[in-house]
């Protein structure tokens, strides 16, 4: 029976069929030119560049623009590429364009495509962003598209790791630059921490087009980029109080799986007291007093170590380092570390060499630094699932491009069985029953423990005779003359597998973080006839698998730059070759993609299926499930198992349904709308940090621009002594009410002088006003002496460094304490407030207070600032700072010090140095001199200097 909505569907088309039938004009208006475009040679065709611009010039549009131009590009990738784009690489294009998502299927050319529409959008000159999800696919899409980019005239640069600021800057001024979300997330981040305007390397946020766009701004949304340097090594404390999780029973914590989180219960609670206590960690009150929330930190991230993280799942050891598996593609993260501790509780689970905790100094999530682009556009061969989220969160439209020719692939429903052990052994039957055939396999998989495994089961023999073994005890059980099908299949498996016992195993590839440098290669032969290929999770990927094997991949590994009659006989034979080994895996029924396990997201499924069928071609997928799988087992598969076993269900029997397909795709969908949930949620915290971030960021920019900013120091100076006076006198009180003693020590403090307040307060018809005048002339008078004898441009320069110094220390101070503040205002809820509009209020009030910091900071130092002539010879050591994608670090020589102060100009230093540092006088601050920090406080208090009489309050 068909629904009514199926029934409209099949009279008028779903809603994008009608989207994709607009572009259909275009596309023949495209075609129409083809013949003018082909008829000019290849200068004229790429004076067309020029031509456009000057027509943008003269006032037309980009999409006035937008026929001639796709048409010029799609003639420009024919003679630099020999690759013509497919009329539904067109409307891809368009999609793009008008700064929407392309969903396209994999093998339909997304690479190609996106050059239509970043040819049009560079003609504007303001730069277009093509973002990939590693270096590898940046460094190969800048060099392989550029072609057709520098055919027309363009200029392409790429963005990798490692780059040095003018290399980045260079490539940012070019007409197209291809780089990774990390980089370019990063890049932003580091040019807000800039001191000179010029050391920028960004030039803007005009247009970017993300490739696998699910992937970055879906799946690594949660987590946000960190710019962080090193603080105190407490790697001793991590290893204490790792060496007593192993003593906590069962009983002892709650685990949730489904929520990824784990909790002390009330008796373990008490019980770890007790042993953090005996190990002498907690020396002062209960675990949970206020002091001993450092303890909580630690003895939490411990536990999470050892119970939620799971070693070659969710990271792995490499020599001494401690590495993280990304969940979404298997690739090893390297450089990525956990943040706030845990990966240093990972360290000391593993003894390998503890790195030190790092601060925050930058940050920003990959939701807020897209939503920065004028126009985003996306691309990837899954989105449709999360239509509603890209609609929600980042305003994009998600258009389902057609395939240029149908799709052949045949979907199986999946093979459910009771066990993990039954279920591996029909996959390795069904991997030997098609290598037999000479199709091609794709086995995919969701951590490299499983690859290993799998490929383990595959290369032992001993397995190998299990599984025999257990398949003839299955036949010997078959009733004579019964079930011949069944029959017939066992004996074949049964000469199948002594065969391959035989032969010593079965042959095959296996593609995991452990061998992330062959990646692209083992994909790419992935396709020859026979050949299996054991895969993690195989989302952007980036290399097409092509049945017989990429001809390009193998004349690059087997001939490369080599010329002569040898290499063009060798590469003809190569051509054939491959050529025949399409037509014997077309035979064999096109490449089989075989999954292991349903993963949380369909999209990642998907994905994996996406990889057979490219272009037409043959191919089917299927997918082999247990009940101890992990998403079985989270999302209930008790009941499935005993209404199984009611229905006897055998050993080694799988049952297969449409229901359970249905069934499965219910739990994910669950799944991945409490993952939208928790990132809506996160967005909308992280939104209050992005408000008061623009606010900071634009502020630094004008700062930096600006030729003189003695005006904003001077109003600073002012609202300082406003604030004095508004604290200390209050308005219409008689001057003996006045806080004369705390108005001289805070003129002493903020404006470095000496006034005599207490005499003018005896003054007849003295008022706060015209104290406030008073202060205001001697404060200026001084400031204008310094400056006089500073000569302009040292001053400028000495009031900028000072002000972006004093800026970016309080910033990160505030990055800290909204933290902090996350941590802890959920608890709010129980006591019926608003966590988020708590959040939002003190953020507000945290915000002013930095505000009003800031001016005192800043006002204080400008007051006290002197020029110090230092040695040419001094070095400054420069520490390191790290970029960090939340749970991530990769490590990098940066511009800021551990008290956040920039070496630029140091031959300027801050400084109050009336005398010696030798004749300091405790009681008298003007003997003191220049105080570095970290030092002593010169009081004799015993408190460092910025603890103490340094402090910025």
């Amino acid at each position: 029976m068909v629904s009514f909505g199926g029934l409209a569907r099949k009279l008028f088309g779903s809603e994008n069929d009608r989207v994709v039938k607009k572009y259909q004009p275009r596309v023949d208006a495209i075609n129409a030119l083809e013949d003018e475009m082909k008829a000019l040679d290849d200068a004229a065709l790429a004076a067309k560049t020029e031509a456009f611009r000057d027509r943008l010039e003269a006032g037309e549009t980009l999409n006035d623009l937008e026929v001639e131009a796709f048409a010029v590009a799609r003639e420009g990738a024919l003679r630099a590429l020999g690759m013509r784009p497919f009329d539904v690489q067109l409307i891809g294009g368009m999609v793009l364009h008008e700064g929407k998502i392309a969903e396209m299927r994999t093998g339909e050319g997304k690479t190609l495509m996106a050059t239509l529409a970043v040819y049009l959008n560079a003609l504007s000159g303001e730069g277009v962003h093509v973002v990939t999800v590693n270096d590898y696919l940046a460094s190969r899409d800048a060099e392989w598209m550029g072609r057709v980019y520098g055919f027309l005239g363009l200029t392409t640069g790429v963005i990798v790791h490692d780059m040095d600021d003018q290399a980045r800057q260079d490539a940012y001024n070019c007409d197209v630059t291809y780089g990774t979300n990390n980089e370019f997330g990063f890049d932003y981040l580091r040019d807000n921490m800039k001191m000179d305007i010029e050391e920028m390397v960004q030039r803007g946020h005009n247009f970017a087009i993300v490739d696998e766009v699910d992937s970055i701004l879906i799946d690594e949304a949660r987590t946000p980029l960190i710019i962080s340097g090193p603080v105190d090594d407490k790697s001793d404390l991590y290893l204490s109080v790792d060496a007593l999780i192993p003593n906590i029973a069962d009983e002892d914590y709650e685990l949730d799986e489904k929520q990824r989180s784990v909790s002390f219960t009330e008796d373990g609670t008490e019980k770890l007291e007790n042993m953090l206590k005996e190990a002498e960690i907690l020396t002062a009150g209960s675990l949970y007093d206020v002091e001993n929330v450092s303890v909580v930190h630690h003895v939490n991230n411990a536990l999470k170590a050892h119970k939620l993280f799971t070693k070659d799942k969710d990271y792995m050891v490499v020599g001494d380092d401690v590495v993280i598996i990304d969940e979404f593609t298997g690739r090893a993260m390297t450089g990525r570390r956990f943040s706030e501790g845990q990966h240093q509780a990972l360290e000391a689970k593993e003894g390998v060499t503890i790195q030190p905790e790092n601060q925050t100094l930058a940050s920003i999530t990959f939701q807020n630094y897209f939503r920065m682009f004028e126009k985003l556009a996306g691309m990837t061969g899954t989105a449709m699932t999360e239509a509603a989220e890209f609609g929600d969160i980042y305003s994009l439209d998600v258009v389902d491009v057609p395939t240029n020719k149908p799709v052949q692939r045949i979907d199986e429903s999946d093979e459910v069985y009771r066990t993990v052990e039954e279920k591996y052994a029909a996959v390795v039957l069904d991997i030997i029953h098609s290598q037999r055939k000479g199709q091609p396999v794709l086995v995919g998989t969701t951590s490299i423990e499983k690859s290993e495994m799998l490929a383990a089961m595959l290369s032992d023999k001993k397995q190998l005779t299990a599984i025999k073994a257990m398949i003839e005890a299955r036949l010997a059980e078959l009733k004579p003359g019964k079930e011949q099908d069944l029959r017939d299949f066992y004996e074949d498996s049964i000469k199948a597998l002594t065969e391959v016992i035989k032969a010593g195993g079965v042959k095959h590839e296996v593609l995991n973080a452990r061998y992330h440098e062959q990646e692209a290669f083992i994909v790419s032969q992935a396709g020859r006839p026979g050949h299996i290929t054991i895969a993690t999770n195989m989302a952007g990927r980036g290399t097409d698998i092509q049945l017989g094997g990429n001809l390009d991949m193998r004349l690059e590994q087997e001939i490369g730059d080599k010329t002569g009659k040898k290499a063009d006989e060798l590469r003809e034979r190569i051509t054939a070759e491959v050529a025949k080994l399409k037509t014997e895996a077309l035979e064999a029924g096109g490449l089989y993609v075989l999954a292991t396990e349903r993963h949380e997201s369909r999209r990642i499924d998907n994905q994996l299926r996406g990889r057979s069928g490219r272009q037409g071609d043959p191919g089917r997928s299927k997918f082999f499930l247990s009940l101890q799988d992990d998403l079985m087992r989270i999302f209930g598969s008790d009941r499935m198992d005993g209404m199984l076993t009611k229905l006897g269900l055998k050993e080694g029997e799988a049952i297969v349904h449409p229901w359970i397909n249905k069934a499965l795709e219910k739990a994910q969908s669950k799944v991945e709308a409490r993952n939208f949930d928790i990132r809506k949620n996160l967005l909308k915290y992280d939104d209050v940090m992005n408000d008061q971030r623009k606010v900071i960021f634009e502020q630094r920019i004008d700062m930096m621009e600006a030729e003189d900013i003695s005006e904003i120091v001077s109003d600073m100076r002012e609202d300082v002594i406003e604030g004095l006076i508004t604290a200390t006198m209050p308005p219409k009180a008689y001057p003996e009410d006045w806080k004369l003693d705390e108005l001289k020590e805070g003129v002493e403090q903020y404006l470095n002088l000496d006034l005599p307040v207490h005499e003018w307060a005896d003054e007849e018809g003295i008022d706060e006003e015209g104290v406030r005048e008073r202060m205001l002339e001697a404060a200026n008078k001084a400031a204008a002496d310094r400056a006089e004898r500073f000569g302009p441009e040292v001053s400028t320069m000495v009031e900028k460094q000072i002000l972006l110094q004093t800026l970016d220390h309080l910033w990160r101070e505030h990055l800290e304490n909204l933290e902090h503040l996350r941590s802890v205002v959920g608890f709010r809820g129980y006591g019926q407030r608003d966590p988020l509009n708590e959040y939002k209020s003190e953020s507000f009030e945290l915000f002013n207070s930095l505000l009003g910091n800031l001016r005192q900071a800043v006002t204080s130092q400008m007051m006290r600032v002197e020029l110090v002539q230092q040695a040419a010879q001094d070095d400054f050591d420069t520490p390191e700072m790290f970029a960090s994608h939340g749970d991530g670090e990769f490590g990098e020589d940066g511009f800021i010090d551990d008290e956040g102060e920039s070496n630029y100009g140091r031959a300027f230093q801050a400084s109050s140095r009336a005398e010696g540092e030798d004749g300091r006088d405790p009681n008298d601050e003007t003997t003191w001199g220049r105080v570095g920090r970290n030092e002593p406080c010169p009081c004799g208090s015993g408190l460092k200097y910025k603890h103490c009489h340094g402090k910025m309050t």
